[in-house]
């Protein structure tokens, strides 16, 4: 018993959006139930793995935060009794439109969302995409919540994307008590083969927190190479899994919780801040 109380696992999916949302849900639904029999406590989804679309079709797909694909995800979690971070999802709020992340417990119960800050506008050679022409930024509300209550260490931290470059969100949520952060994620190929696996293991390493980092792959309906590659990272930077670049999967791993605090008495980072410096 003293052990199961130390360990927690966790999981992360990997999906590729096909252009029918059913299809999308289904197969979540199947690698959800599978992660759940390997006795998976936490699970994980992609960024828009539903609808991962061209933007001038993203308003057809947006929902708000109580429709059906909240409902559908609140429903999974309290049957099969697992916390669940369902991917992002386009949220229509009145007139404006977020990229969304919302976290479950096991009762179904909504913890928190966050909508994301910083929108993915670039222009690469083989890559343009302008977020903000089809969603506003999240304002500052960063979301963090203990997901499993009987485990007071885990303390889950919601973050998408591209906020993987920004290393403030994870140091605040990491300040607000974070011990795991999730980055659900439709990470571009081109960019994904040198940036990736190294901006989720630095996040991990520089704020001694577990990295939950699920991907999209493939070509998706909006025409973007995915990178794969789904991670779980420990907090001093090892992968504790890691999924292909080319297939649905489900990836699953054991976190010992004790070791996220001898990590950070092994290395008092946190502790050595001297923030009236950085002003």
């Amino acid at each position: 018993m003293a052990r199961q109380e130390a360990i927690m696992k966790l999981a992360a999916l990997q999906l590729r959006c096909s252009p029918s949302v059913d299809d999308n849900i289904a197969r979540a639904d199947q690698l959800i139930r599978h992660a759940a029999k390997q006795g998976a406590e936490f699970i994980s989804l992609p960024e828009m793995f539903t609808a991962m679309v061209r933007a001038a079709d993203i308003s057809n797909y947006a929902q708000t935060l109580d429709g059906p694909l909240m409902q559908w995800a609140a429903s999974l979690a309290k049957e099969l009794g697992i916390a669940l971070q369902p991917g992002t999802f386009p949220e229509r709020n009145g007139e404006q439109l977020f990229n969304t992340a919302a976290l479950f417990n096991a009762e179904g119960k909504l913890l928190g969302a966050y909508r994301k800050i910083h929108l993915f506008d670039v222009e690469l050679d083989d890559v343009r995409s302008c977020e903000s022409d089809t969603y506003t930024p999240g304002e500052k509300t960063f979301v963090t919540a203990n997901v499993i209550p009987q485990q007071p260490e885990v303390t889950v931290g919601l973050t998408i994307c591209y906020d993987v470059r920004f290393p403030e969100v994870f140091r605040l949520e990491t300040l607000q008590g974070a011990t795991v952060i999730c980055l659900p994620s439709a990470f571009t190929a081109s960019t994904g083969k040198d940036h990736w696996e190294l901006l989720v293991r630095a996040r991990a390493v520089e704020n001694q927190v577990v990295m939950i980092a699920p991907n999209q792959w493939g070509q998706s309906p909006d025409g973007v190479a995915r990178h794969g590659h789904s991670l779980i990272v420990d907090a001093w930077g090892r992968i504790l899994s890691a999924a292909p670049a080319t297939e649905d999967t489900v990836i699953v791993a054991n976190v010992e919780l004790e070791e996220i605090q001898n990590v950070r008495r092994r290395l008092p980072s946190l502790d050595n801040r001297r923030p009236t410096s950085y002003n």
